[in-house]
């Protein structure tokens, strides 16, 4: 009876098979054909799919296509039936732009509604929608959008050429622009602002191309008259330019005669960033050229370097005087709340100090755990673990749009799949998110699950915020390599969010993310059997090389702090920002140069600290844990093996 029951099951899923299959390949067939731009291809793979649980996407991707030819009744009806979701948040965005295209201001305004996205453009075709019924305050909004360090939109470029129109832009307003934009090497957009100036006010093309591909030599042989405005922008582009690849050199062409030229006001301009350019590159002369900026008035991001130059120099009082003139949003990053209160108790305010830790103390991230050690305690996993019922996991799955995304997931459609998923999760109260990381971590999407379960606010389960999915291969490589076990899963966990198949645009591969010259010379070094690269991404192979790696680059580096700066930047990048002198492995970190780097080495070890809890109960405090960097031996820092 029980066989034969089995039997009837096993046929059923045999026939239902080759439907199963004919429905993925269509709905991979229609992405293509939206992909390539073929609308008739894709209603062909799209009638395959009425009833599926993807069908709502071959809706949008067929309305899409003929957007600009799709009748607005069609597209408010699937507006309508997708209401709060991310496919209609997808589509309201798509109409709205090519309403603003049209210049429909009074369809775009009626049909502008709950749109979730922040998208430029659209904002530029708000605005001149209000500009078509005179709204006046739309015009000063709207000076937002000039100042974007970046090139614009076509819907932007349209608003901010009817402001230069009216006046509400002048020659000054087109030099800000161009400065900020030089300022971030945006050369081409530069160029096109330039173009809205009178012909007399432009600069020599052949200077500003000079000042681009070759400042130092345009700065030691300057033009005479630095009058024309133009020539004056030039030479602080050549400066600043120079100073990103030899801010040594920039402050030199300041020292020399040149500097005594240039307005006071463009001088301290050109001091900061010079400044700047040093403290990223870790000068100790970064303070004096800051000092040598007088009162001018800083940015957030130029603070915060002088604030880490004077971390590395251990001048407390400059890191205060630093943070006070941050703008509120910058003094909240737990970052500088932290330091802050370590400069108090350096200056000896120790009851500051600790109001400022009480801030930020208390939870899982990085400066947050240094924060709660500093006050006597130690991170913590939160207990009792709330676990979603069966009846919550059910709902879920009832969700359409964590069905749509899981669906995605499975069809390996990741960009789409992860955009659903966080737009139908961004609301949830806990107990929701639990259920939806459940859902996740069953079907193997482990960094959705992660993702999800570290939304939550009251409600926590850590063993899903902190999975470890492949346990006992990372058990038996960290063994065999003498590598602490929640150090690598902490690296993990960063890397790729444990997804298998995880590709880098630089073409790093699988669980540890390996590139390919990498996992071929750790094969060769190590003597790996049955190595080939199309099994990179395989866990196993994966995780064999990886950990040999993290082993090759510890035993290189001598700390996992900078072990874990070398797996991300390279060990050769890593070793130029040892320190000449035994330096605090907090400070070390802060100051990293690559902005990507510094917040993945505070991301691996806060996650080690969280690892070691759960897969052994305690751990050894996140301050010890990192130690001090130590200096460089001789004058030379650690030798790693060099990569070919």
């Amino acid at each position: 009876m029980i066989f034969r029951r089995f039997l009837t099951i096993a046929l059923a899923c045999a026939a239902l098979a080759p439907a199963a299959h004919a429905q993925d390949d269509a709905v991979l067939g229609a992405y293509a054909a939206f992909s390539s731009g073929d609308p008739d291809k894709l209603a062909r793979y799209a009638s395959a799919l009425q009833g599926h649980t993807l069908e709502p996407w071959a809706d949008y991707w067929r309305l899409r296509l003929r957007i600009e030819d799709a009748r607005a009744d069609d597209v408010r009806k699937f507006l309508s039936r997708h209401a709060g979701t991310y496919l209609g948040d997808l589509l309201r965005g798509d109409w709205l732009r090519e309403l603003g295209r049209r210049g429909d201001w009074q369809a775009f305004e009626q049909d502008l509604g709950p749109l979730q996205q922040d998208d430029l453009e659209i904002r530029c075709y708000g605005w001149s929608a209000r500009l078509a019924r005179a709204d006046g305050e739309a015009v000063v909004e709207a000076r937002a959008a000039w100042l974007e360090p970046r090139e614009l939109p076509d819907g932007c470029v349209a608003l901010t050429e009817k402001l230069l129109k009216v006046g509400a832009i002048g020659e000054a307003g087109i030099w800000q622009r161009v400065r900020l934009l030089l300022a971030n090497g945006q050369l081409s957009a530069a160029r096109r602002a330039l173009a809205y100036l009178p012909a007399r006010e432009q600069p020599d093309e052949r200077l500003l191309t000079q000042a681009a591909v070759a400042p130092q030599k345009l700065l030691a042989q300057p033009p005479k008259n630095l009058e024309p405005r133009g020539t004056r922008e030039v030479l602080l582009f050549a400066v600043t330019r120079l100073a990103r690849s030899d801010a040594r050199a920039a402050a030199a062409a300041l020292e020399g005669p040149l500097g005594d030229q240039l307005p006071a006001e463009e001088r301290a301009m050109l001091w900061l960033r010079v400044a700047t350019s040093g403290a990223m590159d870790q000068m100790p002369e970064a303070l004096d050229w800051y000092a040598r900026a007088g009162n001018a008035p800083l940015t957030d991001e130029q603070l915060a370097w002088k604030a880490r130059a004077a971390l590395r120099a251990g001048q407390w009082q400059t890191v205060i005087a630093a943070i006070e003139p941050m703008s509120m949003l910058a003094r909240q990053d737990p970052a500088w709340t932290y330091w802050y209160g370590r400069a108090l108790a350096a200056q000896g305010d120790a009851e500051g100090a600790r109001a400022y830790y009480r801030r930020i103390a208390g939870q899982p991230y990085f400066y947050s755990v240094l924060a709660t050690e500093e006050l006597g305690g130690e991170a913590e996993i939160p207990r009792p673990y709330t676990v979603a019922t069966e009846e919550e996991v059910d709902a879920a799955r009832l969700n359409p749009e964590l069905a749509r995304a899981l669906e995605l997931f499975r069809l390996g459609l990741r960009p789409e799949a992860t955009k659903e998923w966080m737009f139908a999760v961004r609301n949830m109260p806990d107990r929701e998110l639990l259920a939806a990381a459940e859902l996740a971590r069953r079907a193997a999407v482990y960094d959705r699950a992660i993702g999800t379960a570290g939304r939550t606010e009251q409600l926590h389960d850590y063993r899903m915020r902190y999975l470890a999915p492949f346990r006992e291969v990372f058990t038996t490589y960290a063994g065999a390599y003498d590598l602490e076990e929640a150090w690598v899963l902490g690296v993990v966990r960063q890397e790729s969010r444990f997804i298998v198949d995880a590709r880098s645009g630089t073409g790093a591969a699988g669980l540890m993310q390996l590139l390919p010259h990498t996992a071929r010379w750790v094969a060769q070094k190590t003597g790996y059997r049955g190595y080939s690269a199309k099994r990179v991404a395989d866990v196993e192979t994966n995780i064999a090389l990886g950990t040999r790696y993290l082993k090759f680059v510890l035993d290189g580096m001598g700390s996992p702090v900078l072990a874990s700066a070398a797996y991300n930047a390279g060990p050769n990048r890593a070793r130029r920002w040892i320190p000449q002198q035994p330096m605090e492995a907090a400070v070390f970190i802060e100051t990293i140069p690559y902005g990507e780097t510094r917040e993945y080495v505070k991301r691996v070890m806060a996650n080690t600290v969280h690892y070691a809890l759960l897969l052994d109960g305690r751990s050894t405090s996140l301050k010890q844990r990192m130690g001090t960097i130590p200096g460089r031996q001789n004058g030379e820092a650690p030798l790693v093996v060099e990569l070919p």
